[in-house]
């Protein structure tokens, strides 16, 4: 799933494309796409709205119009397309705005998961898909106070927690296993038992591979690639994720997979050595 990097490469490409374009009509082939309001009335909101901007909270997109803003989800799958109106309908092109111009932006998911909520312009924080979402990492308010709030009495993996989008949101699988190998947590460490300094780490470190991968267009791991076909670059940078086997970057123990909560967990048993209370 595109994680925070890969949903912002994908809003800043879609930016110098499409900004400045009007939507002529909307086409869609599957309706469970559009979530709150029917497909008609999506459609009929719409039509002659320009889009003026482009933003992202997490891993939700903003298309900003007129009157509304299109806040979409990529779920597993989900990809933007620019292609000319008059390009044939493929087969998972699910949903398509054709604009003024005679070009097309296409909604391609092949496994259909991917959402679109609309709602009127400034209240995109109150819509049903953000109104639970906890902080970003790059807001001033993510600091060691918020998270120690959040933990309380909390007896979740560490691992667990930061993938928690009502707590942190953005964060995936690939950068939380980076993230803590940075900060040499065992991902299996309970919440409770971290200290100010173990925190205040994951709060450096979240933001500085977040960062990292934000230059680098994201990380394009099997499916993944950005709008238009823009791969990102930061799979060179990973330290673990994805490299069991491989010796660690630190100390060259072999780096291991496990599960946690149910997710590929990479990890140096090394430096990120267990500790008593788990």
């Amino acid at each position: 799933m595109p994680e925070l990097p890969e949903v912002e490469t994908i809003r800043a490409t879609l930016q110098l494309a499409i900004v400045g374009k009007t939507i002529a009509h909307i086409d869609i082939y599957y309706d469970k796409i559009i979530h709150g309001i029917s497909p008609t009335d999506f459609q009929k909101h719409l039509v002659n709205q320009k889009i003026h901007d482009m933003d992202r909270y997490g891993k939700y997109l903003f298309f900003i119009l007129d009157d509304y803003t299109i806040i979409s989800h990529l779920r597993m799958e989900g990809k933007y397309y620019l292609k000319p109106e008059t390009a044939p309908v493929e087969k998972h092109e699910h949903i398509v705005f054709v604009f003024t111009d005679h070009t097309s932006m296409r909604y391609h998911d092949t496994r259909k998961f991917g959402t679109m909520e609309l709602v009127t312009i400034g209240n995109e924080k109150q819509s049903k898909s953000l109104a639970s979402l906890g902080l970003e990492p790059f807001n001033e308010n993510f600091t060691v106070a918020y998270l120690q709030d959040k933990i309380k009495k909390s007896i979740r993996p560490v691992k667990s927690f930061l993938l928690d989008q009502t707590i942190v949101c953005g964060l995936g699988n690939i950068y939380v296993n980076e993230i803590l190998w940075r900060c040499k947590l065992n991902p299996e460490t309970k919440v409770r038992h971290l200290s100010i300094s173990d925190l205040s780490c994951l709060i450096d470190s979240c933001r500085v591979v977040l960062k990292q991968a934000i230059e680098a267009g994201g990380t394009t791991i099997r499916t993944y690639y950005s709008s238009l076909g823009v791969a990102g670059r930061f799979q060179n940078e990973l330290k673990v994720h994805e490299k069991k086997g491989q010796p660690c970057p630190i100390c060259h123990t072999p780096i291991e997979k496990i599960k946690v909560g149910g997710r590929g967990t990479f990890y140096c048993p090394s430096c990120q050595k267990k500790r008593k209370d788990i």
